[in-house]
């Protein structure tokens, strides 16, 4: 039965909800009672994150190379893999279980990105309501909202993962319902998807890298900071709410900036932005500080996020996902350094000041470079 846009675009947001906003972020509110209830270090910490990203990595790696299989089927893979690994996170305390399964749950929700994105962006564009995208891509600040609130009223890091387990699970048979089988075999059937590189695709690859470390350290240590800080302390269980509430409309919102300047500005303008709110995470520890952070962080890593994959989408013809993969796999290399990165640095002088300060730098030079890229397009079409 074929099923409607909007449907489409609904169970795409339930795909992403479940495997990114939940499956991938649900982990910053749950690691200060986990790093107390199990004295783990701030490395041990940022180790246990950067599994998760090497694992989106592999994962981008393995959507980009051969895979039998319909690319629903995969996705479906990936959303029943996510929920395992969530549950299983709260049944036992070793490190080295941590690692692999948080590695595991990263080629989950790269799986469920790519194969979410490819699959319902597609359709979404071969019935003219590529606008519908913005829809889709919302799932992951639903997910963050939803599971942040979910956690929030629990005292148990096991009870958490539990719980955020059941909530992905819903999502996930809500979206197996909707999302439709393939209507044909993709193009790209039984090879890797050919993917031509120009130079602005390039230099948006590597300003995607850039994002990718320049969120994340705040992304992974924000609550942390919190918790830490005495006078903001009692913000604790609504910041990482902020973040999902600012991500839920962001794609609608950078998607029209995107549409009246052009994406890669788009992409330049929400990358400042995002630097602004990593600086206040670690310079403005009050109260409005704070929502500033939690609330530029969310309102700007999924636009970042869907503006440049939007990018490289349109950045050649036939399957897109060769390109996604490939951006994908650049965004983990940076989601990898940051957390481990900063953890160790955290270690060692007690702060995230010099980390963030960095951070903020990458994504300074990423609105650069994203502006190059623009400008090489334009000249290219000229």
């Amino acid at each position: 039965m074929n099923k409607s846009p909007l449907a489409l675009a609904f169970g795409g947001l339930l795909a992403m909800a479940a495997g990114i906003g939940i499956g991938r972020f649900v982990y910053t509110p749950i690691l200060p009672p986990m790093v107390e209830a199990l004295s783990l270090s701030k490395a041990e910490a940022g180790l246990i994150a950067s599994a998760n990203f090497v694992g989106y990595l592999a994962g981008a790696l393995l959507a980009a190379v051969r895979l039998p299989g319909s690319r629903r089927t995969w996705l479906l893979a990936g959303l029943a893999l996510n929920a395992l690994c969530l549950a299983a996170m709260a049944v036992t305390t070793s490190l080295a279980l941590f690692l692999l399964l948080r590695l595991l749950a990263g080629i989950a929700s790269a799986f469920c990105l790519i194969f979410s994105s490819a699959l319902v962006l597609d359709r979404l564009a071969a019935t003219g309501r590529s606008g519908l995208s913005a829809l889709h891509f919302s799932g992951v600040g639903i997910g963050i909202a939803a599971s942040a609130a979910l956690v929030a009223t629990l005292s148990d890091w096991r009870s958490m993962w539990l719980a955020s387990a059941a909530l992905a699970v819903l999502a996930a048979v809500a979206a197996a319902m909707i999302v439709p089988a393939d209507t044909a075999p993709s193009p790209t059937a039984g090879r890797a998807p050919r993917t031509k590189l120009s130079s602005a695709f390039i230099m948006l690859a590597v300003a995607y890298f850039l994002f990718g470390i320049g969120y994340i350290i705040t992304a992974t240590f924000l609550i942390d900071i919190v918790r830490g800080s005495p006078t903001i302390r009692h913000l604790e269980p609504y910041a990482w709410v902020l973040v999902g509430v600012g991500a839920a409309p962001s794609v609608v919102l950078w998607g029209a900036l995107g549409r009246r300047i052009g994406i890669l500005p788009a992409f330049a303008v929400a990358s400042l932005v995002e630097a602004a709110g990593v600086l206040a995470s670690v310079l403005w520890l009050r109260t409005l500080g704070v929502v500033i952070a939690a609330l530029f962080l969310g309102g700007t890593f999924m636009g970042l996020t869907a503006l440049g994959l939007i990018g490289a989408r349109e950045a050649g013809e036939g399957d897109p996902r060769g390109r996604i993969a490939l951006m994908t796999a650049a965004f983990s290399l940076g989601q990898i350094i940051g957390p481990v990165f900063a953890g160790v640095v955290y270690d060692a002088t007690g702060s995230l000041v010099w980390p963030s300060l960095l951070a903020a730098a990458g994504l300074i030079l990423a609105a650069l470079l994203s502006m190059s890229a623009d400008f090489r397009r334009r000249r290219q079409l000229s």
